[in-house]
């Protein structure tokens, strides 16, 4: 398992360097043969810890003096999310090849080497963290994901994405100082940089190192007062939008404080009434800021900023001792990714095909094309929380947990109350534009759109899918 730990994060390391080097035309093969093997390579990892019949292993991979700075963990959590990541990457590398061409009527490029190079160091790079043992290594590849991701909003170039993509490098770096903080003071007490240390904080350390990683878990997963960069972050490729900030960059924030609560033992409950707070407060915003938007995008990305808060909530749920709201966590980051990256790709292919991806000019999809309704339809019920789409497996268990909480601390009530009705406003929401966008006499730009090359639909018929089946992987995979 340590040999195939490795190997899902440095394939496609190796493949960036191997990607960028190669001649442009031969380039984005090369990143689908590299993220194909790394999706071999994760699938036989998680295969091989299944198989084992261990709970949790841990290799090192570098110590100084007796200090850990690198490891891997190896457990139900980490292979569930580095499957996520991974396999995301695999298709969106494979979507990437029928939307970065000329063919494409809103954008019509062809991806320099550049692009796919920075798709599998994104890749290879997420995977380092999910798997990481010290928080050392966390904020290394904290970082790497930040310099990608910069790289790849700012990937076409133009004034406001350069603008855009300086933006999110900034703020998200300015976040980082949490995990620094976070770091330091775990080594200071323990003398170790071992995530499995934080158990052996007193509850005033550990209060400090979680305000810490929660501050850096807020800039990534772009939570109030740090989610100014993700709207603007937009300006990416829509592929990047829905890699980035559907399936990975912006899991990140939710999945360090994840592992940092199942890794602490107790937590102190502080953390649990600030995680909580937040998260309805940004929840309540998210909702807010989407109504206006009539970019697609612009409106996924506030319903992402939405969708992370419910995450936070779960997780900040569980440090009151609901081991329901932790599951329901991660079982959240592992949905709500497929969901949204079909959402972004469906985005992406009404841009390819009717030359927009403004709302008001969107009509009658369904006659222009079925499979595109039906992702439109699917995706919006999978992360408003609809049975039997994987939404409702995540949102549901989330709301059990906290009101089974209130008997305990009541003041969750009117939380709770208030995230109950931002999912069925949202969910009215979404199903408007899916009314007014979808069924009804075709508009020009929808009249005269174009067909989808095999491979993007071929995409959409796998998240599709996965939109229905996830939930059951990681309900039997969590146990």
């Amino acid at each position: 398992m340590e040999n195939l730990a490795v190997t899902t994060i440095f394939i496609p390391l190796l493949g960036a360097l191997l990607t960028l080097l190669a001649p442009k035309g031969s380039a984005k093969w090369v990143a689908q043969l590299f993220a194909g093997l790394a999706t071999i390579s994760v699938l036989a990892l998680a295969s091989s810890f299944h198989s084992s019949g261990v709970e949790s292993v841990t290799y090192s991979i570098l110590a100084l003096d007796q200090i850990q700075l690198f490891g891997l963990t190896v457990d139900k959590i980490s292979t569930l999310i580095t499957a996520a990541v991974v396999v995301i990457g695999l298709l969106i590398a494979m979507f990437s090849l029928g939307y970065m061409s000329d063919g494409n009527r809103e954008h019509p490029h062809e991806a320099a080497p550049r692009y796919y190079a920075l798709l599998l160091a994104f890749i290879g790079a997420m995977a380092g963290l999910v798997l990481s043992s010290t928080i050392l290594g966390q904020l290394l590849f904290f970082e790497v994901t930040g310099i990608c991701s910069w790289a790849l909003i700012g990937y076409y170039q133009s004034e406001s994405s350069k603008k855009s993509a300086l933006k999110a490098l900034t703020i998200t770096h300015v976040a980082s100082i949490g995990l620094f903080i976070a770091a330091a003071m775990l080594l200071i007490e323990t003398g170790t940089f071992e995530l499995t240390a934080l158990a052996q904080l007193s509850m005033e350390s550990k209060t400090v190192v979680f305000l810490g990683i929660l501050l850096a878990a807020w800039g990534k997963s772009a939570q109030l007062p740090l989610h100014v960069w993700l709207p603007d972050a937009m300006a990416a490729p829509t592929p990047i939008s829905a890699y980035l900030h559907a399936a990975s960059m912006v899991k990140v924030g939710v999945y360090i404080f994840a592992r940092a609560i199942l890794s602490a033992g107790e937590v102190p409950e502080i953390i649990g009434v600030v995680g909580v707070v937040g998260a309805i407060i940004t929840m309540i915003y998210g909702f807010v800021m989407y109504l206006p938007q009539m970019d697609m995008k612009r409106l996924l990305a506030y319903s992402t900023i939405t969708q992370l808060a419910y995450i936070f909530l779960a997780l900040s749920l569980s440090v009151f001792g609901s081991s329901l709201a932790l599951e329901s966590g991660i079982a959240y980051i592992f949905n709500h990714a497929f969901a949204k990256t079909l959402f972004f790709l469906v985005a992406g292919a009404l841009s390819y095909s009717c030359g927009t991806r403004m709302l008001p000019k969107l009509k009658g999809i369904v006659k222009g094309s079925p499979l595109l309704a039906v992702a439109f339809c699917v995706a919006a019920l999978a992360i408003t929380g609809v049975p039997p789409f994987n939404g409702f497996f995540s949102k549901f268990p989330l709301f059990v947990a906290g009101f089974e909480l209130t008997s305990v601390h009541s003041w969750l009530m009117p939380i709770l109350l208030l995230a109950l009705v931002e999912s069925v406003a949202s969910f009215g929401w979404i199903m408007y534009w899916f009314g007014k966008s979808v069924i009804g006499e075709p508009s020009e730009a929808v009249s005269t759109m174009k067909p989808l090359p095999p491979v993007m639909s071929a995409v959409l018929v796998v998240l599709i899918i996965m939109s229905l089946c996830s939930s059951f992987i990681a309900a039997n995979w969590i146990g």
